[in-house]
């Protein structure tokens, strides 16, 4: 084989450029032609190569030379298609289409009664138009002359005695005898008389004959003579009548391959099946009409496994494709070319329908896009994962907001196949906007899909995502008025309980459940226990891994100094035992004066403790006011100055509730509304442990602060008109004064400076008795309405 291959490349190197490659040699039988396989140099298409070496078989090369022009100038598609031809003083290479003999077929009876029928009909074609329309005779009609097709239609070849009956010298007459093995399958008068016998019978006479005997031998696989004519065991009844008279020994009663046609293509004849009906039509699908597509479409369905598969994908399949494509085929006919399809290779697959459903997710077409949405499951397998990132999928998303529910529906459902072939980029972005769309949608069943299909591609997700997008979605289809999407969340919930961490199950997740145990369906309260079940057991076995205090062990330094602790029971196990546990732990630790922390900026006080209703001991030190003493600004900056706020060091128990308010607050963030039931609102303020001075609290001296005053009055001059009022003086030795009790804001003077005003309760003193002449009259009933300024006037 390769001394071949290198002697007819070394043949081409010496003459004219031949634009094909040479392939694998293929068995030709009873032929002066050697067939190869080949391919074309520019864009290697498959191709078969006729071969003729005239150094060795020169006595044959007018028969070589015949066939050569005649593949020229005859055109039929039953005829084989010649693409080239080159011939020089060595060699004669005829490029055609890619064939095969059929001779392969016929040995291995690989051949279905239907495919026979098929290919008999398109031979009797090809030699109806050689003989009628050409009026020429083909005179080697036989199994080694007819060839397949890629799709598998038959191809009639062996034009090397072909001949015009409109020549006298034609090459049938001469060199008829030249063909390999032509003595088995010449008719009676050839036979006889030899080839001049034509001239006097009917053209089609001798191609008849050799026509019925080609029916013998591909209805049994290959057997050859015309001994055997006459069995017509495994000839189809339908046709055996009209087979015995194409062998009528009688030229002029013979039956013309033309007849028998007709009578195939009678109603009912055995050339009226659904493979011949589909072989002729379909190249015009595009241009019939609704009724007439439909019953072609029944026709092809109706067409059964053993017919030939390369028919289907080289003939059938692309005229499907022009009608999807360009003639308005619809679904119907997608449906077939995903039939067909699922027979093809991957590589077939990629080369013939990837690039037509490309281009169809671009259609406007709702039906189209359905139908391709439907059928995504098939074809998934045969794209790439880079033709649905980059190609299909951006085209995939203008059904989300589509303006039919049904074509947003089934791109919800479609996401689930496509899932696989997305990157994580696409998942984790655009796919999820998309998706936030449809679970808003008005259509409630949509938004059910949606939250079922956020449930089945939760695993897709990133770690991220997962807790940002599918608690928030999940939780807010519990709240969705349509049973059914409540329960779907339910579900989705449950299945995907694995990916959620345990603090968010806790926090974020069992709240949302606990009103869906309370709902108004059955279904959505059942699927809630089922769910809350699946949770609630999470969240406690995650409680019980976790360290019963996270409280560092209590030292000498902590008991003495550092900041307080609860304790912890060691008997009590009831819910106030630790309460309790507690304080009987710290009284039994106290010891010594309660003092404050820094001495030296707090006034002494003593440690007896009284009420401040109690006038102050003689011991006490009351501050007077008076000239060598302080002024009434001194006591007014003392009431009003606020002490400073002492330095606080937080508890770790401080720190535990601080903490705890943060996190809520970003919980009520997730929640929305939800952030008004927070346990932690209210702000924890510690309380002060340092001890306040020691305050006399009792009834402040007015006594004093009035004699200061008038001693003031006395040593202003007054205004003209008016005289100085004289102080009448009780009989305890004070001035005499009315006392207002109030709280608020006092007026003092006419400086208009508000003071903070302190509610003074009398002290229960014994007094001693008073004379009527000296009484003066109280008036201790506070007024019901007094404004800053009556404050005002009464101080003066």
């Amino acid at each position: 084989m390769d001394f071949l291959k290198s002697a007819v490349a070394s043949a081409i190197s010496k003459g004219p450029p031949f634009p094909y490659t040479f392939g694998d040699r293929v068995d030709l039988e009873h032929s002066v032609w050697t067939l190869y396989n080949g391919t074309k140099k520019e864009d290697g298409a498959n191709c078969s190569i006729f071969s003729f070496d005239i150094t060795a078989n020169k006595s044959r090369l007018p028969l070589v030379k015949n066939a050569g022009r005649k593949l020229k100038t005859l055109r039929h598609p039953g005829l084989i298609k010649v693409l080239d031809t080159v011939a020089t003083e060595t060699y004669v290479y005829i490029a055609t289409e890619r064939v095969t003999p059929l001779g392969w077929h016929v040995r291995r009876k690989s051949l279905s009664a239907e495919t026979i029928k098929w290919g008999l009909y398109t031979v009797a074609n090809a030699l109806k138009f050689v003989n009628d329309d050409a009026f020429s005779v083909h005179g080697n009609v036989r199994v080694s002359a007819i060839f397949t097709s890629e799709s598998g239609e038959w191809r009639l070849g062996g034009l090397d005695i072909l001949s015009s009956m409109k020549d006298d010298d034609a090459v049938i007459y001469t060199y008829g005898g030249l063909v390999p093995d032509i003595n088995r399958c010449i008719p009676p008068e050839v036979a006889t008389t030899g080839w001049d016998a034509i001239k006097k019978n009917p053209v089609a006479a001798v191609d008849s004959y050799d026509f019925g005997l080609l029916i013998f031998e591909v209805f049994n696989s290959g057997v050859r003579g015309i001994d055997h004519v006459s069995e017509t065991t495994n000839i189809p009844p339908s046709i055996q009548q009209s087979y015995k008279r194409l062998l009528n020994a009688n030229p002029k009663a013979r039956l013309t391959v033309s007849h028998f046609l007709e009578q195939g293509r009678r109603s009912g004849g055995f050339f009226e099946t659904p493979l011949i009906r589909l072989s002729e039509g379909i190249e015009s699908l595009g241009l019939k009409s609704e009724g007439e597509r439909a019953e072609l479409l029944r026709e092809l369905d109706e067409l059964s496994e053993d017919f030939p598969e390369e028919f289907f994908k080289v003939k059938i399949l692309p005229e499907l494709l022009k009608s999807v494509e360009f003639g308005g085929g619809g679904p119907k006919v997608f449906n077939y070319i995903l039939k067909i399809g699922s027979k093809l290779s991957n590589e077939d697959y990629e080369a013939r329908l990837n690039p037509v459903i490309i281009r169809l997710f671009a259609s406007p077409d709702r039906q189209i896009r359905v139908s391709l949405l439907d059928s995504l499951p098939q074809m998934i397998d045969h794209l790439s994962q880079r033709v649905v990132t980059d190609k299909i999928f951006p085209q995939l998303v203008t059904g989300f907001t589509d303006l039919a529910p049904l074509v947003r529906e089934q791109t919800v459902k479609s996401v689930l196949t496509i899932i696989t072939k997305l990157s994580d980029r696409t998942i984790n972005g655009d796919l999820l906007k998309c998706l936030a769309k449809t679970s808003n949608d008005e259509q409630p069943g949509i938004r059910t899909n949606t939250t079922i299909c956020l449930g089945k591609i939760a695993r897709n997700l990133g770690t991220n995502t997962r807790q940002k997008v599918l608690i928030a979605a999940f939780t807010r289809s519990l709240r969705d008025p349509f049973v059914h999407a409540r329960n779907a969340a339910l579900q989705a919930l449950a299945a995907t309980a694995d990916l959620f961490p345990e603090d968010d199950c806790a926090n974020r997740i069992l709240p949302g459940l606990c009103s869906s145990l309370v709902d108004k369906e059955k279904i959505v309260r059942d699927q809630a226990n089922k769910t809350f079940d699946i949770f609630i057991s999470r969240v406690r076995r995650y409680a019980s891994s976790l360290p019963e205090s996270v409280l560092p062990p209590p030292t000498a330094g902590t008991m003495n100094g550092g900041p307080p602790r609860m304790g912890t029971p060691q008997t009590d196990t009831s819910w106030a035992g630790w309460a309790i546990s507690s304080f009987t732990n710290k009284i039994a630790s106290a010891s010594g004066d309660i003092e404050a922390k820094s001495s030296s900026s707090l006034p002494k006080t003593t440690s007896e403790t009284r009420s401040a209703s109690v006038p102050p001991t003689p011991s006490t030190e009351v501050p007077r006011i008076g000239n060598n003493t302080r002024t009434i600004s001194d006591l007014h900056r003392k009431a009003v100055t606020k002490p400073p706020a002492p330095t606080l060091m937080r508890t770790p128990t401080e720190h535990f509730f601080r903490d705890a308010q943060a996190e809520d607050d970003e919980i009520d963030d997730a929640w929305g509304e939800m952030g008004q039931d927070s346990f932690f609102d209210a702000p924890i303020t510690p309380a002060l442990t340092t001890p306040t001075p020691f305050d006399d609290g009792g009834e402040p001296d007015f006594a004093g602060w009035l004699s200061s005053q008038a001693q003031a009055k006395a040593r202003a001059p007054l205004p003209k008109g008016l005289s100085r009022p004289s102080t009448s003086v009780g009989t305890n030795g004070r001035p005499s004064l009315t006392k207002v009790v109030s709280t608020g804001s006092l007026d003092m003077g006419a400086a208009g400076t508000k003071k903070l005003a302190t509610t003074f309760v009398k002290p229960n003193v014994t007094k001693p008795e008073i004379t009527n002449s000296s009484r003066r009259t109280l008036d201790t009933k506070p007024k019901e309405s007094v404004t800053d300024d009556d404050w005002g006037d009464a101080w003066d």
